[in-house]
């Protein structure tokens, strides 16, 4: 089996851009009522609108659908990254050395 290395900063870059596009996805959901007071009824008629109501209405659901999968990639991603982060931070204090402690160490 080949070995992957995946670089920590790497990981919380993902992290954080997955958070920008968390919250990219709920921001839209707001916009719906603004893109169709923008149409309003041109001519008295409501057609467009009608059809952007309809499209917003199905987007809606398979972006709540996204938004669940991508919140719990980031989720995974953030504890996989505390959890590196705090066995690098325990690794390196228990390698730490003692005061003199190197004299004791084989040289070559």
């Amino acid at each position: 089996m080949t070995d992957v290395y995946v670089k920590v900063d790497h990981l919380n870059r993902l992290n954080g851009s997955l958070k920008q596009i968390l919250v990219e996805f709920e921001d839209a959901a707001k916009n719906t009522d603004a893109l169709q007071d923008l149409i309003g009824r041109p001519d008295g008629r409501s057609g467009l609108r009608d059809r952007t109501h309809d499209f917003e209405g199905g987007w809606d659901d398979r972006r709540n659908a996204l938004i669940d999968k991508l919140r719990n990639v980031q989720v995974a991603i953030e504890e996989t990254c505390k959890g590196w982060q705090d066995f690098d931070l325990e690794l390196s204090r228990n390698l730490s050395l003692e005061e003199n402690a190197g004299d004791t160490l084989p040289t070559r």
